[in-house]
């Protein structure tokens, strides 16, 4: 029975699949203008969240929707300084306090060490081998 169906065909030159007795999801058309003077739609579920931005078919730039709605700019945290994020855990204070010890760790290093006292009789022993 499967030969009688594949008779005369080719394997995947023709669908076999037709849409009679399907229902499509429904869907809407959302119309976008290109800052170049291109206009086109895309066709969109009608459920679904419509972008507000979309690239231009022809040319690739960025287009926006037909109705006029631009993006809302994101709200950018400005970047972070080494010394934002020092103050964000320490007052000038208890920066300042840490600067004294420092401070007097690498003074103690440079300050020159007691020189050893001479010896009155520097004898050296030898010792046999």
């Amino acid at each position: 029975m499967a030969e009688r169906a594949l008779r005369g065909t080719r394997l995947g030159a023709t669908s076999y699949e037709n849409d009679r007795n399907t229902d499509l999801a429904p869907r809407q058309e959302v119309a976008f203008d290109c800052p170049k003077g291109h206009r086109f739609t895309v066709p969109f579920s009608a459920e679904a969240e419509l972008p507000l931005n979309w690239e231009c078919r022809v040319c690739g730039a960025l287009a926006v929707t037909a109705t006029g709605d631009l993006p809302v700019p994101k709200k950018a945290k400005p970047p972070r300084s080494h010394w934002d994020m020092l103050m964000e855990r320490r007052s000038i204070a208890d920066l300042e306090e840490v600067l004294e010890e420092r401070l007097a760790v690498i003074r103690g290093q440079r300050e020159p060490a007691e020189a050893p006292q001479p010896r009155a009789h520097a004898t050296r022993q030898r010792k046999s081998a």
